[in-house]
């Protein structure tokens, strides 16, 4: 038989069993033993025929002459074949991909992720979910699917037929390990949700697949008081440790809003009011335990305040969002409680002023706890929503705390006082007691729920966005911010974390306001970057801001990213599409 008829037959027969699976888990990156190429099985699958064929033709021409010719053509057909086939082979092994050698991955050289998203191959990963964490832990609930997706209070709204195909519910790092195997092994992409307070879409389950929800690994798993440091499960919230903490005379200093927990803290690498004395989560996580994409646990660091052992992959995970791993221990750092504490709030004429001020506490390098700033519109909002206990100017107002020790609150007090008279302060009030400590902080802590409570319809929606910038411009942003907020008549309000020049906008519009709220922000964003500023302090990039991110650190960096990503992640399976695009904008 001629090679190309033997070829024909070859591509017109069947594939057996074996060399489907074959396949199948070839394009999906399965075991060694599945990842033959095409070329490769035929060749094998030659020999044998040519072996066959030549058995046969012995048994046929049991000897003399005639058995000498056939034999010799039976070996001219041989060699033609095996050349043949050895030719397919060897250019199938150039078809096959080798190792990248460039240092960056860019968009064009991703290859899309191959996710397994059949109905039978996810109720096949439900069987062996609930097989590991029991029926009560893995939920189809249309609810539970729903508050997986987006919230009422994220600037990205996932369309309502992009949600997860179920939640798993684990209790231990073990069992975090053993769904990623699952989802690994089945090519299913895994979603981390840990409190669902994030603003940029961090958690919409963008390919679907399945959501890990942390809720139970809530755990304080041990306070070190001496060592002024605690370790602690991702689903513990912030408010909740420093409640603990405060019997030993310790706080945990990051303070975002009401009802973040720690893992959403690690991810995005928040901040909070404290920020300008104390600095950001990235100060105050020692050592991760982190759960890989294929399920490997890995621990960061041990519990030292300091250590140069390797690559500093604490920091790497911070911020990162869950799409480099899945962080189910954090070991934090502690401070000790000031002796003394103070709350005042001090009105200005404009935002510009109070910015000013701002810009000279921190330059002259006055130890505040922390500089809160709010502007008018959101002054009136407060007031309106009734979330705070009493009645406030409807005036741009910052907020100030003193800590330290008593003579040093009161001096840093009388500082800021002379100060603020240079900018025109208008008022200067003081918390007496510490109910009034609190009244006068929450309303800082309300911003956002009372912004919400304003909603005018149903189709009424809440953009809260936040960029940073060298203190210098700060002001300068703040009011060209607001001037565009009123030029095309949008809702909206200015608050934010002033003293490390870190603010917030949040715009109430509706679907006809839309563009308008969109172009708003673009603008906001724009000047940020003009300013040698940032897209985002604290918020993250999740999905919103992705686009941005190459304006401010340029393409090759972006590309980096991609390429420590895909090293973490091959198959792009945690939390999809954030931070940096896996394929092209469609």
């Amino acid at each position: 038989m001629s090679a190309p008829r033997l070829l024909h037959l070859a591509r017109r027969a069947p594939a057996p069993a074996s060399r489907l699976v074959g396949r199948r888990f070839q394009s999906t990156g399965g075991d060694d033993k599945f990842k033959k190429s095409f070329h490769g099985q035929l060749y094998e699958s030659t020999a044998r025929r040519v072996q066959a064929e030549r058995m046969q033709q012995s048994r046929r021409i049991p000897g003399g002459d005639d058995a000498k010719v056939a034999s010799g053509g039976t070996i001219s057909r041989i060699f033609t074949l095996a050349f043949v086939a050895g030719g397919f082979y060897y250019l199938g092994t150039l078809s096959q991909p080798g190792l990248p050698t460039t240092s960056t991955s860019p968009l064009s050289s991703v290859t899309p992720p191959a996710h397994n998203l059949s109905k039978s191959n996810l109720q096949s990963s439900w069987t062996e979910f609930v097989r590991l964490l029991g029926a009560d832990h893995v939920s189809t609930r249309t609810d539970d699917l729903a508050t997986h997706s987006t919230s009422s209070w994220s600037t990205h709204q996932n369309p309502p037929d992009t949600i997860p195909f179920l939640v798993v519910y684990p209790s231990t790092t073990e069992e975090v390990s053993a769904i990623a195997k699952i989802c690994h092994e089945r090519r299913i992409p895994m979603t981390a949700f840990s409190g669902g307070t994030s603003l940029e879409g961090h958690f919409a389950p963008t390919r679907g697949g399945v959501c890990i929800d942390f809720s139970r690994m809530d755990k304080i798993l041990s306070i070190h008081k001496d060592d002024l440091d605690v370790v602690v499960q991702p689903a513990v919230g912030w408010e909740y440790l420093n409640e603990i903490l405060a019997a030993d005379g310790l706080f945990f200093p990051p303070d975002p809003g009401p009802g973040a927990q720690i893992g959403g803290m690690v991810g995005t690498g928040c901040s909070g009011t404290n920020a300008a004395k104390y600095g950001t989560m990235r100060e105050w996580v020692l050592s991760l335990t982190v759960v890989l994409a294929d399920g490997t646990v890995i621990k960061t660091r041990r519990r030292p305040r300091k250590s140069s052992a390797g690559y500093d992959l604490t920091r790497m995970f911070i911020g990162s969002e869950g799409t480099l791993g899945l962080v189910t221990e954090a070991t934090l750092k502690l401070a000790v409680t000031p002796a003394s504490e103070s709350v005042a709030v001090s009105s200005f004429p404009s935002i510009k002023a109070a910015a000013e001020m701002v810009a000279e506490v921190i330059g002259k390098g006055i130890p505040i706890a922390a500089i809160e700033i709010l502007d008018d519109v959101m002054m009136k909002c407060i007031n309106d929503s009734g979330t705070s206990a009493r009645n406030w100017k409807e005036e741009p107002t910052l907020f100030f705390k003193f800590a330290g020790t008593a003579a040093g609150v009161k001096e840093q007090i009388a500082l800021i006082k002379a100060i603020g008279k240079t900018h025109g302060s208008k008022s200067f009030e003081f918390a007496r007691t510490k109910e009034e400590e609190h009244d006068l902080w929450s309303a800082r802590k309300e911003a956002l729920w009372s912004m919400m409570a304003l909603k005018r319809a149903d189709d009424d929606h809440v953009w809260t966005t936040d960029v940073a910038v060298p203190m210098s411009r700060l002001a300068e942003i703040i009011e060209e911010t607001k001037a565009d907020m009123l030029k095309n008549n949008i809702l909206g309000s200015i608050v934010g974390h002033v003293g490390d020049g870190n603010f917030h906008a949040i715009l109430l519009y509706n679907d006809r306001e839309r563009r308008t709220a969109e172009d708003v922000v673009h603008r906001m964003i724009k000047r940020a970057i003009e300013m040698e500023g940032t897209v985002t302090g604290e918020h993250g990039i999740g999905l919103v801001k992705r686009d941005y991110l190459q304006e401010e650190l340029g393409e090759d960096t972006v590309n980096a990213m991609r390429r420590l990503k895909q090293s973490f992640d091959p198959l792009w399976l945690l939390n999809c599409d954030k931070v940096v695009r896996a394929e092209a904008n469609k």
